[in-house]
């Protein structure tokens, strides 16, 4: 069973200094999108208005999924809905707001959107229920792929905030993409760059996924230590962390396992290392798993 993470911490950087937040979804600025959102209009994270729902796709390294989990239940504190989904892969857990969508390869046009209608009507029911809903299609070793393109047609004509993991890191804190990476949906509102703090300070090579992609953008060996300046470049960079972005979308970087002094004090000199390159939005957390199996 899960139980919800304690000494959740959520920081965002603000004249120069960390200020403590109550929610992600807060920090966002996405908290104000009430339920049956199509009325409403969301802001996005860079102060643009956003679309009538968010869209909110996670990139970069491990913690993507904890920061998903933390927002979605931000949403249904605060008496909102939200559907979590993947463009990659996600970890099918064992709770009761996880729901496999049928596979659709085998289906008429006509009989997938039969099925898609009938899924969207499960996805409605288990929001009814707990206010959340993690979806996919099934894939090998107890993971979820992405939806059908029109199963994910359904769910926004719902009206309710999609969350979509868009990328994968082995849950490694250091993530740069290769060609094919990230799977950003072009709709996305709202993109979060996803970086571990416990990188600094460990080999390269230990601690990134695509390490070889990371030595070019970094212009160092796989066997030197990662700095605090590494993860503010790569968090600016067009090859790494805003890589795919939407011109739509706004751009959050989120600096996850700020989870003692030290760490934090790491997350203020990055977030004042991406203010001088442009990006002033940056969230950091501690909340490492949101739920202990």
């Amino acid at each position: 069973m899960s139980a919800t993470v304690q000494n959740n911490m959520i920081w965002i950087y603000r004249e120069n200094r960390l200020c403590e937040i109550p929610s992600l979804a807060d920090a966002l600025g996405i908290s104000g999108v009430q339920k049956g959102c199509p009325a409403a209009s969301a802001v996005g994270a860079s102060g643009s208005p956003g679309c009538r729902c968010p869209v909110v796709s996670a990139v970069g390294a491990g913690g993507k999924t904890t920061t998903l989990h933390r927002l979605a239940e931000d949403f249904v504190r605060q008496g909102q809905q939200a559907v979590v989904t993947t463009s990659t892969h996600i970890l099918e857990e064992d709770e009761p707001y996880f729901l496999r969508a049928a596979a659709g390869e085998s289906l008429t046009e006509q009989q997938l959107r039969e099925a898609a209608k009938a899924f969207a009507d499960q996805v409605r029911e288990k929001l009814d229920r707990f206010g959340q809903v993690w979806t996919g299609s099934p894939a090998p070793g107890g993971k979820l792929c992405g939806l059908p393109g029109s199963f994910l047609e359904q769910v926004r004509e719902l009206g309710v905030p999609v969350l979509i993991e868009a990328d994968g890191a082995r849950k490694m804190p250091l993530k740069v993409p290769a060609a094919h990476e990230p799977v950003i949906d072009p709709r996305t509102t709202h993109v979060l760059s996803v970086y571990g703090l416990d990188a600094v300070g460990q080999k390269l090579e230990t601690v990134c996924f695509r390490k070889e992609q990371a030595e070019k953008i970094l212009k160092k060996n796989g066997t030197e230590l990662v700095t605090a300046e590494d993860i503010a470049l790569l968090a600016s960079s067009p090859e790494a962390g805003r890589k795919g972005c939407p011109e739509q979308a706004g751009y959050t970087v989120v600096l996850n396992k700020a989870d003692n002094a030290k760490r934090r004090e790491t997350a203020l000199h990055i977030c004042r290392l991406l203010n001088d390159r442009g990006i002033g939005r940056v969230v950091v957390t501690s909340h490492m798993d949101v739920r202990k199996q």
